[in-house]
């Protein structure tokens, strides 16, 4: 993601240090209180909507089948990349009352970006003070607060300041959600149906950090029936795929015994499916469907937060902890083709259309040309950031930790700032971009008490 006060503004989203350790993104990259407004009353699978899609699936290409163009089902969206939807048109301006759709309080704290599929939305959230960890679900339309599941009480962790006890994004298949959290030493995966119903829990591995005790962060991903999540501790740590319907183990993969954060992630690329994972000072490729390595190779950093990204046959991480490299890879034979010196540790990057964009911790964005590493501009912004860039109708939206969104080009000719907006005066969750909309989940303390808000954006 000096001493731990330095390390930790100059490596956000949870912050390091540099004479300790790396904390975790907010998803990362990566994320609170109105009272519940219904109780979990015991419903069964028949309330799921009908003409739900029964999971996300490896399309064809480096493409990504994610059910409704209008939906971002999982941590970095529909194609996993940090990319919306072609077509898609948010607005690049708006303030506290222009072009809000809607504003509601949110429950806790955490840094768990927006899950939109269908008419709701869904958050991560931990009420710190009591020790619980929930699921919440809002009216896409409203913004209502339509329930709040506790899964878990007592057993946090030791956190980094900058991390929570909410920080993963939440998966869903079109039927079900599957939360990510950290308590009583271990990692713990949680699948709920749409009411909020728990369908099954599953305690996936011991979790405890011994010398960076800086909590947990990495999202779960999707892959035919399972869900895929990764745990790196200098404890020990693991990558395991889960069955979406029981929970049950399909395959465990030892890590180093390192600190990272980063979320793994999956596309099609080289000609297969490929699980693509930072940190632990390796960029590492392994086969989604049985966790056996692919390819892995010496680069970045020990610790990394951001999620790996790719185009055009190349894979591209950045970090980390304790040094900063960013790399582009070949997806083929993970051969190091280019490396620099900027790291991006606690935010992803985005590729497109040939080229990577990317933006430091202390706010430094840069375009660089995929295959050769050229730099082709570099502007400045304000930092320091710990959220990640999303890509939508031909701009990146970013937003720093003190609630500022940069509008910028994805356009390697120049750095072009199209606006910058506040929102709030903290924001360490991504924004989601879909359906014309962007969802924010911000904090304001201007009034003197934190309080966490989920905006609706929209013209």
């Amino acid at each position: 993601m000096q001493r731990i006060a330095v390390l930790v503004t100059l490596l956000a989203i949870s912050g390091c240090s540099e004479t300790n350790a790396p904390p975790p993104p907010p998803a990362p990259a990566t994320p609170p209180s109105p009272a519940v407004s219904a109780a979990n009353t015991a419903r069964t699978p028949s309330d799921v909507p009908a003409d739900s899609e029964s999971g996300i699936v490896i399309g064809e290409g480096e493409t990504l089948v994610a059910g409704r163009s209008a939906d971002w089902r999982q941590w970095r969206g529909p194609n996993r990349n940090g990319v919306a939807e072609a077509g898609e048109s948010p607005p690049t301006s708006w303030s506290a009352s222009e072009n809000v759709v809607w504003k509601t309080p949110v429950p806790g704290r955490g840094h768990s970006s927006p899950t939109v599929v269908g008419d709701r939305i869904y958050l991560q959230t931990a009420d710190e003070r009591q020790q619980v960890q929930s699921v919440v679900a809002f009216d896409r339309n409203t913004g209502d607060q339509l329930w709040k599941t506790d899964v878990s009480r007592g057993g946090f962790p030791p956190t980094h300041n900058k991390n929570t006890h909410a920080s993963a994004t939440i998966a869903c298949n079109g039927q079900q959600l599957f939360a990510a959290f950290a308590h009583h030493d271990a990692v713990h995966l949680y699948a709920l149906d749409l009411q909020g119903n728990e369908l099954w829990k599953q305690n996936l591995g011991t979790f405890t950090p011994q010398r960076y005790k800086y909590g947990y962060a990495p999202s779960p991903t999707l892959y035919g029936g399972t869900v895929i999540v990764a745990a790196d501790s200098d404890a020990g740590g693991f990558i395991t795929a889960r069955d979406q319907k029981s929970g049950a183990e399909v395959w465990n993969t030892p890590r180093p015994a390192k600190l990272s954060f980063s979320s793994p992630i999956i596309t099609t690329i080289a000609g297969k499916d490929q699980l693509l994972i930072s940190g632990c000072e390796t960029v590492s490729s392994f086969n989604p469907s049985n966790g056996q390595e692919i390819w892995s190779v010496a680069a970045t950093a020990m610790a990394t937060c951001g999620t790996v990204v790719w185009d055009g046959g190349m894979v591209f991480a950045s970090g980390g902890y304790p040094k900063a490299e960013t790399v582009g890879v070949r997806a083929d034979t993970g051969q190091v083709v280019w490396r620099n010196g900027q790291k991006c540790y606690e935010q992803s990057m985005v590729a497109d259309n040939g080229y990577l964009y990317a933006v430091t911790d202390r706010g430094i964005a840069y375009c660089w040309d995929a295959r050769s590493g050229e730099e082709k501009w570099r502007g400045r912004l304000s930092g320091p950031i710990s959220s990640s860039p999303v890509l939508a109708g031909g701009n990146i939206y970013l937003s720093n930790e003190a609630g500022q969104t940069s509008v910028f080009k994805a356009t390697p000719d120049a750095f072009e700032l199209v606006g910058q907006i506040q929102l709030g005066t903290e924001a360490f969750a991504t924004p989601t971009i879909c359906g014309g909309r962007i969802y924010f989940r911000v904090a304001d303390s201007s009034g003197g008490e934190r309080q966490e808000f989920l905006y609706c954006i929209g013209s």
